[in-house]
């Protein structure tokens, strides 16, 4: 499993000892509990006061250009000094978050700070490509993108827990059109000639390339058995990780960030496979595909097996979806084979 480089170290650490899992020996000191919390809380207000200082500079430039007469270089200074200050500050919300706080929480305020200053540069050009007459469309857009942007940071997760359910939740959400896309295309699917008979004049029907034979049938079966695999199983995960999943140690922050970053690799597997399948359908492609959304969901499920979110309680369906992998992949190479 890869490593992120701002991953807190697994070793043992005078944190691990201080703070230890429930059921280990001694709970973590109260007062680190009321710390932890009270930075928690603090970083909360950093982020909602920063960003909105951002947007109020953002309109303050926006409209200071919307109507002649132009700023002037004085007032134009103090302007851009505003914005810089206040865009310095945004970021150093990012910066000022604790790597240990967990990577998956760190890159989701990491692309929120860098949509508003991306947001910023954009009401930057947008003003000095546009002739000053009154406030344009396209500045009026630019100034509402940067206030968007600065009210999503008030609605991000607080803590590495509530950012890896955020993110499985959005990776369910992918997965689950995937699998009702391909299944609306087979409910669709027909051969339009398939009330003709072939004879001398029609010859073979030349529109084998807009439906599924037979045989990609019979294949389509176990690749769908697998695609509702990958949606079963960040369905059950994000269930567990929402009872059992902690981020109170480096160990169990660490063990979290490993769930986030391979079932992101789960949708793009399933794209992969479900493209495949369209017809014309090259089945070694298609058998390829398999074999890589496959090993996706078997690294999953061996990452959840040992991780902290899954206790007794939860290993049934582990080991379920784990032989609903190997049948459908199974079935997949018995159908492919005569490609190989």
């Amino acid at each position: 499993m890869r490593r992120s480089l701002e991953r807190a170290p697994r070793g043992v650490c005078a944190r691990e000892r201080m703070e230890r899992e429930p059921g280990a020996a001694g709970p973590a000191p109260a007062p680190l509990r009321h710390l932890r919390e009270a930075l928690r809380t603090a970083l909360a207000r950093i982020r909602g006061q920063t960003f909105k200082a951002t947007s109020q500079e953002a309109t303050k430039l926006s409209l200071a250009f919307s109507r002649p007469p132009l700023p002037s270089a004085e007032d134009c200074q103090k302007l851009s000094e505003g914005v810089q200050n206040a865009v310095l500050a945004a970021a150093t919300v990012y910066y000022w978050l604790p790597k240990g706080q967990g990577t998956t929480l760190r890159k989701m305020v990491r692309d929120a700070t860098a949509e508003v200053v991306e947001g910023m540069i954009q009401l930057t050009d947008v003003i000095l490509s546009t002739p000053l007459q009154s406030l344009s469309q396209e500045q009026l857009i630019s100034t509402g993108s940067i206030w968007e942007a600065c009210e999503q940071i008030s609605h991000l997760p607080q803590d590495n827990h509530a950012a890896v359910l955020s993110a499985m939740a959005a990776y369910l959400g992918v997965v689950r059109d995937a699998v009702e896309e391909m299944e609306q295309a087979q409910r669709e699917d027909q051969d339009p000639y398939s009330d003709i008979m072939e004879d001398e004049e029609l010859g073979s029907r030349g529109n084998r390339d807009t439906y599924w034979s037979e045989a990609d049938r019979k294949l389509l079966s176990p690749c769908m058995g697998l695609m509702k695999a990958s949606k079963a199983c960040l369905k059950k995960l994000l269930g567990a990780v929402k009872v059992h999943g902690k981020a109170d140690t480096p160990e169990q922050v660490a063990q979290l960030d490993d769930l986030a970053d391979i079932t992101n690799e789960i949708s793009p597997s399933v794209d992969e496979l479900a493209l495949s399948m369209y017809p014309p359908m090259n089945q070694l492609s298609v058998r390829l595909n398999a074999a890589k959304l496959a090993s996706v969901l078997k690294k999953v499920l061996e990452i959840t097996k040992a991780s902290h979110v899954c206790p007794p309680s939860e290993e049934g369906w582990v080991q379920f979806l784990t032989g609903a992998v190997d049948h459908n992949m199974d079935k997949i190479k018995d159908f492919t084979q005569s490609e190989l």
